[in-house]
């Protein structure tokens, strides 16, 4: 069995099996022309695939690029290793949009933002990072959108909106608060973990759960009672993440110990 077979058996049982033939083509490409192809915006997860791809191949390096120090979203490259030794900088083909709008009437969210680019008919992969401020947003966006959207993206919700390009240096830094909880669960399902990590109560949060609102691992969660183990991440729509960073094992009453992260 060819290593591409085996990459894509490994992912046909999660359901992720497109994403991954679509890395594997472009790894193949780099192979043959010796020097590298960039993927579309990948999450977290496609990211994971993308390394995965690239470690079962000698001659290939994976680079990664958001448009700015911390993305979450990003492209992935890969890169035969001998033209990475003389290259320069690799061309990602991301720009930067700025939105503007007036704060005084209006509130939007990146929710909000992100529905009215779908609505555009603009796909999920063609978009990175959204950043919002408090009366404007950074839009990260493959270059061969940007003017398109420029054009287009008028409203945003009931909000006129002001659609500029912005240079990729004027991004800052993307910094987030990070608090460590430690606490006790009765066990180690997806909706005791999370309703712990999240502050909210464990009915609630398998009610968000059931809404799709809750990823593990970056892939939706499958129910309530999903196993969780250290290293998987939770996210959630709106409030940001958390990590399982320990479970030390369980108290006298027979409840388990945790160390989470979460990010905000």
């Amino acid at each position: 069995m060819s290593e591409r077979d085996k990459i894509l058996r490994y992912y046909r049982a999660s359901g992720d099996a497109d994403l991954a033939a679509r890395l594997l083509d472009l790894a193949e490409a780099t192979l043959k022309n010796r020097k590298y192809k960039i993927s579309e915006f990948l999450d977290p997860y496609g990211q994971s695939i993308a390394e995965t791809i690239a470690a079962h191949y000698n001659r290939l390096t994976l680079e990664t690029n958001g448009g700015y120090p911390g993305a979450e979203r990003m492209k992935a490259a890969f890169v035969d290793t001998e033209f990475l030794a003389y290259a320069g900088a690799l061309d990602y083909s991301i720009s930067c949009l700025s939105v503007q709008w007036d704060s005084r009437y209006c509130r939007l969210s990146h929710r909000d933002v992100l529905g009215a680019l779908m609505g555009l008919g603009i796909k999920r992969e063609m978009l990175g990072d959204i950043i919002m401020g408090g009366e404007h947003c950074y839009i990260m966006a493959d270059t061969n959108m940007a003017a398109y959207i420029a054009q287009n993206l008028a409203e945003v919700g009931q909000a006129a909106v002001a659609v500029a390009q912005a240079s990729l240096a004027d991004i800052p830094a993307k910094e987030e608060k990070i608090k460590e909880i430690r606490s006790t669960v009765a066990s180690l399902r997806l909706d005791a973990v999370a309703a712990s990590g999240f502050g909210t109560s464990r009915t609630r949060m398998a009610e968000d759960i059931a809404a799709a609102k809750v990823k593990i691992n970056w892939q939706d969660a499958k129910s309530p009672a999903q196993a969780v183990k250290v290293g998987d991440v939770i996210s959630m729509r709106g409030r940001g993440r958390v990590e399982v960073l320990e479970v030390p094992g369980q108290t006298k009453k027979g409840r388990y110990s945790v160390l989470l992260r979460r990010f905000m």
